[in-house]
């Protein structure tokens, strides 16, 4: 199965419903896709429908959460994924002596 993106425009939000798997050139994709967005619009991924992702798709969600798009209906293994790879990044950045936010705050209390 490849993966399906639909998109539904409001006013000020945008909604893409992603459903099947997310893996390799994907990614590349998403990102573009996301980028062509004007800046005032909130962005939403619904990940009802994902069946499987690859860790660059864990880094990529990741990074999206950092940057305040919201994931509806994110699956509890890749929320806890993302967040293992979250606590993985802080673990380094550390060593590296930098400091940067967490994205594991914003899972908290958060259902699928």
């Amino acid at each position: 199965m490849t993966l399906r993106i639909q998109k539904a425009a409001g006013e000020d939000v945008v909604v893409f419903t992603l459903s099947g798997r997310i893996e390799g050139e994907r990614v590349a994709e998403l990102q573009n896709l996301l980028a062509s967005e004007p800046a005032n619009h909130r962005i939403v991924l619904d990940l009802y429908e994902i069946d499987l992702v690859d860790r660059d798709t864990v880094r990529f969600l990741a990074r999206c959460v950092a940057n305040g798009i919201r994931l509806d209906h994110c699956p509890a293994y890749i929320r806890e994924w993302i967040v293992k790879e979250d606590v993985r990044s802080r673990d380094n950045d550390a060593d590296a002596g930098e400091s940067k936010s967490s994205v594991t705050r914003r899972f908290r209390g958060k259902q699928p």
